[in-house]
């Protein structure tokens, strides 16, 4: 069985939901449908006229790609033009086009965390070079019969209820007694029509994202035996997880610019970079940050980094970075075509584990539109 195109999107959202995006970025799906059956998903970099004849040749009726395709509102669609003649051949072609951008980015796991891993950065004490989002946290109260009692628990912690930093199911539990008399057209599960009831319950509590509070409140309805369940939500001043742009971490040791460099190179799989700093000075602190980095380099300082490792560094701003004392690695924008066959991978890992047979796969071409002579 193939997975319908909203669900592929809703497993993607898993690793990377829309809300932790930056404000204004241009995500989620930007032409065609994901009302239909998707046998194959290309997951590309960047959208041009060879990705879509690639997927076109693969078969496939959804492309996830990393940078937008549709950056402001149309105000025509002339299919004379290069745009208008790409979005032509997509339509006629029956292919959808859906973004992750900052998203993917921040999200753990993501982008920036795919680079901070390819340099050899520790998962342990990373941070992010600059917060976006702080996912709230609602409490969610519910009062389940004793006999579904471990039932109910389990579904809303799997749905990703009862994470408190980094303690997972967390809950509280009263025992009680619940009354209630069933109506005329009710239909209950315990006790009969007309007649109070008395019953054991058990009063849970626990925290709920609000990146998950629909998921656990849909598991929930799903667990509980009740007809009418009986249920409060309500925000808490609680702070919950932080998503961020960026990381910085530490290595093991230090290493002088010129090796990490050329690990860069290497990992990145660049013909060339460009490196700003005394390439015989140890580092140790490292800030990564995919795409365009210029905005970043007071950051990446405030962090306490020795070096950025970043794309699309400007003149004036290395010559700044250089005088602050900050050194800079420059892979350029296109090394985010890692999340090429990373995603695929965990897209399709996702897919199989829900028994689909729609395949992942990872554009093979290269996107950089610059050539290094």
């Amino acid at each position: 069985m193939f997975a319908n195109g909203q669900t592929v999107v809703q497993l993607l959202e898993q690793l990377a939901p829309k809300h932790i995006a930056m404000e204004n970025d241009k995500i989620g799906l930007q032409l065609g449908t994901l009302q239909k059956e998707v046998s194959k998903v290309l997951i590309a970099l960047d959208v041009t006229d060879e990705v879509v004849d690639e997927a076109i040749a693969l078969g496939a009726q959804l492309i996830i790609a990393h940078h937008a395709i549709i950056y402001r509102p149309l105000a025509k669609l002339d299919t004379s033009t290069p745009a208008g003649k790409l979005y032509e051949k997509l339509i006629k072609n029956d292919i959808a086009v859906y973004i992750a951008h900052t998203n993917l980015d921040v999200a753990d796991g993501g982008i920036n965390d795919w680079m901070a891993d390819m340099l050899g950065i520790p998962a342990e004490g990373r941070s992010s070079l600059e917060d976006v989002h702080t996912d709230k946290l609602y409490k969610l109260v519910v009062f389940v019969p004793k006999s579904h009692h471990e039932q109910v628990l389990q579904a809303i912690w799997n749905a990703g209820a009862g994470q408190i930093g980094g303690y997972s199911q967390c809950s509280f539990n009263i025992d009680g007694i619940s009354t209630f008399k069933p109506g005329d057209s009710a239909k209950p599960f315990i006790g009969e029509q007309g007649k109070q009831e008395r019953v054991e319950e058990v009063r849970i509590e626990t925290v709920v994202p609000h990146s998950v509070h629909r998921r656990v409140v849909q598991a929930l309805l799903k667990a509980h035996p009740y007809e009418e369940v009986a249920f409060d939500l309500y925000p808490v001043e609680l702070k919950g997880r932080v998503f961020g742009l960026g990381r910085v971490g530490k290595l093991a040791a230090a290493v002088k610019l010129r090796d990490l460099a050329v690990k860069a190179k290497e990992a990145f799989d660049v013909p060339a970079l460009r490196v700003v700093g005394d390439l015989n000075r140890d580092v140790r602190k490292i800030a990564v940050l995919g795409g365009a980095g210029s905005r970043y380099v007071r950051h990446a300082l405030f962090a306490g980094a020795d070096v950025l490792v970043t794309g699309d560094i400007d003149y004036h701003t290395a010559h700044d970075a250089a005088q602050a004392g900050l050194a800079i690695i420059d892979p350029g924008h296109n090394i985010e075509k890692l999340m090429k066959p990373r995603l695929a991978s965990w897209l399709q890992g996702e897919l199989q584990q829900r028994k689909y047979a729609t395949e992942a796969i990872a554009s093979t071409l290269n996107t950089e539109p610059f050539q290094f002579l």
